[in-house]
Parts: C-alpha cells; structure tokens; sequence
C-alpha cells in the first residue's frame, strides 16, 4: 500500500507541481526546437542555423557531410562513421538549442523528483516523468494529466480532513452536552 502525503506537505507539493509544469512546458518545446534541428541537420537539406556572422541575423548555412553519412544518420547517428562539419559564422543556434534543452533537462528532472516524492508515487511513476524530456509531446501530455491528478487529489484530501474534523467537532460538542445533562 502506497503512503500518503502529509496534509502538512500540501503547500510544499502545490509550489512542486507549479515549477513542475513551467519546467515541462520549457522542456518540451525544447525538444521540439531540438528535433526539428536534428531533421534539418541529418536530412537532405544538411542545415544548421545561425545567428549573426556573415549571412544576416538569422541565415541556415550548409552542413559539409563526411563519407559513411547515409540518410538514416538521423535515426542511428552513433552506428557510423558519419561527420558532419558546420561552414557557418556567427551563433550557432542549432548547438545553443541542443545546450540549452540539455540544461532545462536536468532541470525537468529535478522537479519530476521534487513533485514524485512529495506525492509518493512509486517509482515506475519517476521514470514516466522523466520520459517527458526525451520522448516528443510527452510533456505536455504529462503536465496536463499530473496536474489534474494532483489537483484532484489535494482537493479531495483537503475535503475529507474538513468534514473529519467537522464529524470530530460535532461528536466533542455532541459529549459535552451529554455531560451537562
């Protein structure tokens, strides 16, 4: 049998599922932004995009692709010996991009932990959770459904302590008009 959160830690897991969902949210347009990198770089097209530098403020330069590149490079990229070399100048957006979702990850994952623990779900759940920063759209998906269950559970829980303390309540006034008696 599952434990139960504390009525104490309510507050503690509503700020939980708060950082949980703006961390989700950030995390999986992340990956969006990341996929739809990595089918412009190992596609056909062979682009990374770029900010500053010689072509403008925003400009796709080409990729030059090394031998062994085949085009499911981009569903295996480790099986080969395919290398890809960037020609562009100026930001790379499409690095800054795979950095930047790998930071929000980490951080995604931290608040998959916070809010897994709080509620004390078992672990399967944690590994759910964490599903949500790899696998595409499976973020929001999850932040949608987490946040209703934990909202629903709150609720639900806040509920049945009032009307125990209301019953607890009624039966101590209920003993001492029966003692006055």
């Amino acid at each position: 049998m599952a434990r139960a959160p504390k009525l104490a830690s309510f507050p503690a897991i509503r700020g939980a599922l708060k950082f949980y969902q703006v961390c989700s949210i950030i995390t999986g347009i992340g990956l969006l932004l990341l996929c739809t990198e990595m089918v412009l770089k190992y596609s056909p097209l062979h682009l990374e995009l770029f900010a500053g530098g010689s072509g403008g403020i925003l400009w796709f330069a080409p990729v030059i692709v090394g031998p062994g590149c085949e085009w499911w490079s981009l569903f295996a990229p480790m099986t080969n010996d395919c290398e890809l070399t960037s020609v562009g100048d100026g930001f790379n957006i499409s690095l800054g991009i795979l950095v930047a979702h790998g930071w929000f990850y980490v951080l995604y994952l931290f608040a998959c932990f916070r809010i897994w623990s709080l509620m004390r779900w078992p672990f399967l759940r944690f590994i759910v959770l964490a599903l949500g920063g790899i696998v595409p759209l499976l973020s929001f998906f999850m932040e949608a459904r987490v946040a209703r269950e934990v909202r629903t559970y709150l609720a639900d829980r806040e509920a049945a302590e009032a009307a125990a303390a209301s019953d607890r309540a009624a039966a101590t006034t209920e003993r001492a008009t029966e003692g006055t008696r």
